[in-house]
């Protein structure tokens, strides 16, 4: 196959990314028996809105033609939320995680002194991909049935944010 190509996602292209999204978040709502967490339930409209609004940035990854990965990023102040974080079901665990973990750093905007992500705390293989990229558990927290995980990277001294 060709290299991934990432690139930020247009609101062209969000027919593609809600199609990635829903396919790739199918497992997350088996797991915790919520079939109605956000990224399910969110509308082409709603995600179209999403992708022209202020402050977020979402970046694809593709393979050729095909949207194989995604992440959006909010941005407020000195701090980028990560979220929204999508792979393609077959084709987990073969570093587009990784690949777009890694191309976000170089699109924040200039002072973001921190990045902060969020995941179910029993998704173990979400957690373990986070510390591998530098983001260190900070603290649980509990909304309805869900308790997440908030992660946060530290950026400064050291850490190359622009590319």
């Amino acid at each position: 196959m060709t290299a991934l190509d990432i690139r930020p996602v247009t609101a062209d292209d969000a027919g593609e990314l809600l199609t990635l999204r829903r396919a790739a978040f199918v497992t997350e709502a088996q797991q915790y028996g919520d079939p109605n967490i956000p990224p399910l339930t969110q509308t082409l409209p709603e995600l179209e809105e999403d992708l022209r609004a202020d402050g977020v940035i979402t970046l694809g990854a593709w393979w050729g033609h095909r949207l194989v990965g995604s992440i959006r990023v909010l941005v407020e102040g000195s701090k980028a939320t990560l979220g929204r974080f999508a792979v393609a079901p077959d084709l987990q665990g073969k570093g587009i995680g990784t690949e777009l973990l890694s191309a976000i750093l170089p699109t924040l905007p200039d002072g973001i002194d921190e990045v902060w992500v969020f995941t179910g705390r029993d998704s173990l293989q979400n957690i373990a991909l986070y510390n591998k990229a530098g983001y260190e558990h900070q603290h649980d927290q509990t909304a309805g049935d869900l308790t997440y995980a908030y992660l946060r990277k530290l950026l400064g001294d050291g850490e190359p944010v622009r590319a």
